[in-house]
């Protein structure tokens, strides 16, 4: 069988290993767009490639905990309270606080609710701890993300003994690294997952092949791992609302395309696709979000210092992308976007010059304040001087190497360390 393991509110249970006193009381950890990068103060960076998910960036700045309430931080000389709730406590869940929820949202249901900065740092190493745990103890693997793994007992555990492993599992997860998880059990990952879902809090859940139609009779479409918002709205006008309803309608999906059959398939607890113990990234990005701005010196600006920060982890990675995307997001919900494909070696240089190319390609309502702008790198290729431009293959080359070696210093001293002159 295969298993889900899910750690409970995992920001805030990670706060609760170096603060015991947050036990027991209503905590929101809170997000806010991380605008330091812009600053013209240095600050200590970390770049992590090894977790994703939601509201896990690859950078992050070093934060010290302290045993305080960090609300004051999420408020402006104004006095407005900005920022979201990346996770919250079920202390604070009891009140009808949501992760996703603001701060101001979370303050007036429950104003005695602590906020605190994350502490990305630590999450990543709690993180890292878990995995290194479970591979002492599974066979195989598979991190879905930061706080999500999942692993296979296929001809480790007897079927029958899943209920008991999975719970003595949780049990020393507890006692060893003082995290709470929950931990679901069935023949497919996705049946799993809904398990660790049912389970929450600090529970187990299995659920056998011939269980598996009577667990998502009554279960809503959008509950499926892997039904988005797109698919749930295709769905529903057909009149379909549970995935009951998905696996009493074969016709409707083994009859059409492989995405549709394999959905029906997994709903329906049949999956024999293996867990993959480490993934090859595909793409890699940086983004922020900020205040409404309008100059557009100061825009090309802080693509300029995104770009670096992108090119180190390039670096990191060992990847020469291919294929370049920027996109703006303006105040009045307008986007502009723009891409390119080129078979250049990469450099910080280039990469610079073309992002910032990007920007003014994509910026199509210049009159308007733009509060986000993101860039990613995708289609990587090796770095074979026969996949690239030979017209620009030697000087390339040479920026490559200058690329390396700045990349070191950065590493070594910190990512201010080396700034281009138009960051100033």
């Amino acid at each position: 069988m295969k298993i889900h393991i899910d750690l409970d509110c995992f920001f805030v249970s990670a706060e609760r290993t170096i603060d015991p006193c947050l036990r027991g009381k209503p905590v929101g950890i809170g997000g806010r767009g991380d605008t330091k990068i812009f600053s013209h103060e240095k600050s200590r960076q970390f770049l992590s490639l090894k977790n994703s998910g939601s509201f896990v960036p690859a950078y992050f700045f070093e934060h010290q905990s302290t045993q305080e309430n960090d609300l004051n931080k999420f408020i402006d000389p104004d006095g407005r309270i900005r920022g979201m709730l990346t996770t919250t406590s079920y202390e604070a869940r009891a009140y009808g606080i949501k992760t996703g929820a603001t701060i101001r949202e979370a303050l007036q249901k429950c104003p005695d609710i602590i906020i605190k900065q994350p502490n990305m740092k630590l999450y990543q190493e709690l993180s890292h701890k878990l995995k290194h745990f479970l591979q002492k103890r599974i066979p195989i693997i598979e991190q879905g993300s930061i706080d999500e793994f999942y692993g296979d007992l296929s001809g480790w555990v007897d079927d029958a003994d899943v209920p008991e492993f999975i719970d003595q599992l949780k049990h020393e997860a507890l006692e060893i690294l003082d995290l709470p998880l929950s931990v679901g059990a069935a023949a497919s990952k996705f049946t799993a997952k809904m398990a660790t879902n049912d389970a929450k809090p600090f529970g187990t859940l299995t659920i056998y092949p011939h269980e598996v139609n009577d667990f998502i009779k009554e279960k809503a479409i959008k509950e499926f791992p892997g039904i988005g918002r797109k698919t749930e709205r295709a769905l529903l006008a057909r009149g379909i609302v549970t995935l009951g309803d998905i696996q009493s309608h074969p016709d409707i999906f083994l009859s059409t395309t492989k995405s549709q059959k394999d959905l029906y398939e997994r709903v329906c607890g049949i999956d024999n696709t293996p867990l993959q113990e480490s993934r090859e990234r595909k793409s890699i990005g940086i983004s922020r979000t900020f205040d409404p701005q309008i100059d557009r010196r100061e825009l090309t600006r802080r693509v300029i210092i995104l770009s670096r920060h992108l090119s180190h982890a390039l670096v990191r990675m060992q990847k020469h992308p291919t294929h370049y995307t920027l996109s703006i997001r303006y105040e009045l919900s307008q986007k502009g976007n723009a891409a390119i494909t080129i078979n250049r070696l990469f450099s910080e240089s280039f990469l610079r010059e073309t992002l910032l190319s990007l920007f003014y390609q994509a910026d199509i309502h210049d009159n308007l304040k733009v509060i986000r702008i993101g860039l990613s790198c995708s289609a990587f290729t090796q770095s074979n001087h026969h996949t690239f431009s030979l017209l620009d293959y030697d000087e390339d080359l040479i920026k490559h190497k200058l690329t390396q070696s700045t990349s070191s210093l950065r590493e070594k001293y910190g990512l201010d360390t080396l700034l281009w002159g138009s960051e100033l």
